[in-house]
């Protein structure tokens, strides 16, 4: 096995700029609980400031300088991500009342179109056979995003809701990055959007029947804290007011049952949840609250009917961390201990969904760090005692598919009544594949599964080429870390290879087996992809999420160093050759990293890192900052809060006595979760104390999500998959040599 070279010359600046932009120092004192911090660098919050704007210019100058050697791997990377995709394609259809509903993507173009063709035979649930980029009878395209993104810089879908009837589509749309939408109407009967315009929503849009929509509004904090109702053809000014959430904790949310008979307002906190329903059917239902909240109780309920009973069906932590799945006759619930149990809670397993159908229940679960589905039918009477009255819930049977290191869950399934169940499946080596499992044989068909054409070299995606595996590293406490790792399958993890070693750990998020186009080109060089599930995700249960928030946050960095070291001590890598990468809450794990164990890589990136999490979280009127206190801690009115968190602070914590490698931080303009003035603030400082081989790339139209586009996408992740292969020393493509052709490239 040796390395294809790269024979792209580097390209050499034309008017080379001589140093990094140095961000001037204005003191600005930040007094707390008697303890006083110095910020020579929160000038930069004011984007409306030209200085401000000409710095953040001069970041991206110098950045593009010091990459310009790195465009013509950028641009290889491009066109093996563009070469693998089979970009003039479409989604699998989807049955939702007397159609087939599915999006088309086109070679050449940015963003899908939505499409549709009316169902044949309602007795026939196998998805019609259309071909890519040819026109199927009947097709009607109700929705053409691109058209809709022509000639603005962002672009971005929130919504697109179609009434049960199909007659009216509800979408809305996003051109700032700031994930404030506009919801229009359109009749679909003639293509035409009617003058309904409502401005500055959530994302989602809810319809019941044809004439009324519900959708969310936000505060000044970014917060959805109403739902409203609009009927249609009437003015905006007529809106309902239907839910007013007050605590400045919790978000609302709305939806419809799939049986379509309730409407249901979820609010809720980090730690807390209450949901209210009304009753669709009956005109003078009011809006209900199933249970009133409890601090720190979360649930959630869906409409089953079970044994003709109507019933909640509730997925809850009242009996313990983990969820228990109860049931209970639907309307008001007078007391918890009125709700029975159906699953009862488990230590090693966590509870994550539940999927209501007219005669089947789908159950999420976790085991063994990784997400596993279950399915139940439901019968007419409870056989057990032949009691008609009688709930008859059948028993959960896992849904089984081959693999370590896989996942399986419900999507697509829109239809009350199915006689099929449609499942996605997921690995790290092989692409999404998703089936309809016939309910009553049991029988799994693939429907779809993603195609990854031939490289730019001619090279056929073969997933025998590849290999995941499952690591478990000793934390400094004594708990054991899971770690993914794909690789090579030729490559020898017992010797050293580059590594990217990826990692989040913030609000239970999971990182699941899932296949990527761009992990191919960086194990295609080489590169052994590390994932640490850290305390702070969710993936060994809700108390790995509990023991790294709040007070306990720092088990999430803890955690990403102690796998690094682990690396490093078993030979599977160098200081040299180890990179390491997070996103967003991930990215204050970067930060933290930075500062912890600088040392152990040959750098970091830092995709929109909030590192300076005191900051925000003492200013109330920022999005985000009151409901992440229940995440983070309340350093506002707790002392004890304030120091804890001051002692990690990315950005307050920085150090000319420390060692950075080099760090690339790459953020948004108009982001409105984590602000662009936390990477700007944070780049600023490391040069501060020496740290000159630090980056920053600023969107200057984009939001949280970054570029819009999907090639727009491909070049960013390009950009910054090439800094992080150079800096891994792992640029150059493998070559395997086959015994019977000699060397092939």
């Amino acid at each position: 096995m040796a390395r294809m070279p790269n024979n792209d010359a580097p390209q050499k600046a034309n008017n080379p700029i001589a140093a990094p932009p140095v961000a001037k120092q204005v003191p600005h004192t930040r007094t707390f609980h008697d303890r006083e911090f110095v910020d020579n660098y929160e000038w930069l919050r004011d984007k409306d400031n030209a200085e401000v704007r000409q710095h953040l210019e001069a970041e991206n100058a110098w950045t593009a300088q010091q990459t310009a050697h790195l465009k013509p791997l950028e641009d290889r990377l491009f066109e093996e991500v563009k070469a693998r995709v089979q970009e003039t394609d479409m989604s699998l259809p989807v049955r939702s009342e007397g159609w087939w509903y599915f999006s088309r993507t086109e070679e050449g173009k940015s963003y899908g179109t939505m499409c549709r063709v009316p169902i044949a035979d309602q007795d026939d649930w196998t998805p019609p056979t259309i071909e890519p980029g040819i026109p199927a009878p009947g097709e009607e395209t109700f929705l053409d995003c691109n058209a809709l993104a022509e000639g603005k810089e962002f672009f971005s879908l929130g919504a697109a809701s179609v009434t049960q009837d199909g007659t009216r589509l509800a979408y809305s749309v996003d051109e700032t990055g700031s994930e404030r939408f506009t919801l229009r109407i359109r009749d679909l009967t003639t293509g035409e959007d009617l003058e309904d315009e409502i401005e500055d929503v959530f994302y989602g849009a809810t319809w019941v029947g044809r004439d009324t929509v519900y959708y969310q509004r936000v505060d000044e904090a970014w917060r959805p804290h109403e739902v409203w109702r609009h009927t249609v053809g009437e003015g905006v000014d007529k809106d309902e007011l239907v839910y007013r959430e007050d605590d400045e904790r919790f978000w609302a949310g709305v939806a419809t049952t799939r049986s379509e008979r309730y409407l249901l307002i979820h609010t809720g906190s980090k730690v807390t949840s209450e949901v209210w329903y009304l009753d669709l059917e009956d005109p003078n239902a009011e809006l209900t609250c199933v249970i009133p909240r409890e601090a720190n109780v979360e649930y959630a309920v869906d409409h089953a009917v079970v044994g003709g009973q109507d019933l909640w069906l509730m997925l809850h932590n009242k009996t313990g961390p983990n969820c228990e799945l109860g049931y209970h006759p639907t309307g008001q619930i007078a007391a918890w201990d009125d709700v029975q149990a159906l699953v009862p809670h488990r230590e090693d397993a966590r509870l994550e969904g539940v999927d209501v159908f007219s005669d089947h229940i789908v159950l999420e679960a976790r085991e063994n760090a990784l997400e596993t589905s279950y399915i139940m039918k439901l019968g007419d009477a409870d056989a057990s005692t032949g009691d008609s009255s009688a709930p008859a819930f059948g028993e959960f049977e896992q849904i089984d598919f081959p693999g370590e290191l896989c996942g399986v869950g419900a999507v697509g399934n829109s239809e009350w009544e199915s006689p099929v169940l449609r499942v996605a499946y997921t690995a790290f080596t092989t692409p999404p594949r998703i089936y309809d499992i016939d309910l009553a044989t049991g029988e799994k068909i693939l429907r779809k599964e993603q195609q990854v054409l031939a490289d730019p070299d001619g090279r056929e995606f073969d997933p025998a080429q590849y290999t995941s595996q499952r690591l478990w590293v000793t934390a400094e406490d004594g708990a054991r870390i899971p770690v993914s790792l794909i690789h090579r399958t030729d490559v020898d993890i017992t010797q050293a290879n580059p590594v990217l070693l990826y990692g989040y750990g913030s609000y239970e998020n999971c990182i699941d087996p899932g296949f990527s186009l761009f992990r191919l080109s960086m194990l295609d060089r080489g590169v052994v992809y590390a994932i640490a599930h850290v305390r702070g995700g969710g993936e060994m249960g809700r108390l790995w999420y509990d023991h790294r928030k709040g007070l306990e946050k720092r088990n999430t960095f803890t955690d990403f160093v102690a796998v690094a070291d682990h690396l490093l001590r078993e030979g599977m890598t160098t200081r040299e050759q180890m990179v390491a990468e997070g996103g967003s809450a991930g990215g204050m794990l970067m930060g933290a990293v930075a500062n912890l164990a600088g040392d152990r890589f040959a750098g970091i990136e830092a995709v929109v890192p909030f590192v300076d999490p005191l900051t925000s979280m003492l200013m109330p009127e920022l999005p985000l900052t009151v409901t992440e206190w229940d995440e983070w801690g309340d350093p506002f009115h707790d002392p004890q809060v304030y120091d804890y968190m001051a002692g990690y602070a990315p950005y307050e914590n920085v150090s000319a006595d420390l060692t950075y490698p080099p760090i690339l931080a790459v953020t948004s303009l108009n982001d409105t979760r984590v602000l662009y003035v936390e990477p700007a603030k944070w780049v600023a400082k490391l040069r501060e104390v020496g740290a000159e081989n630090t980056l920053l790339r600023i969107d200057m139209e984009a939001g949280h999500g970054g570029v819009s586009g999907r090639y727009a996408k491909w070049r960013q992740a390009a950009f910054e998959t090439a800094w992080e292969l150079e800096k891994m020393g792992a640029t150059e493509l493998l070559v395997t040599e086959k015994p019977d052709e000699g060397t092939s490239l």
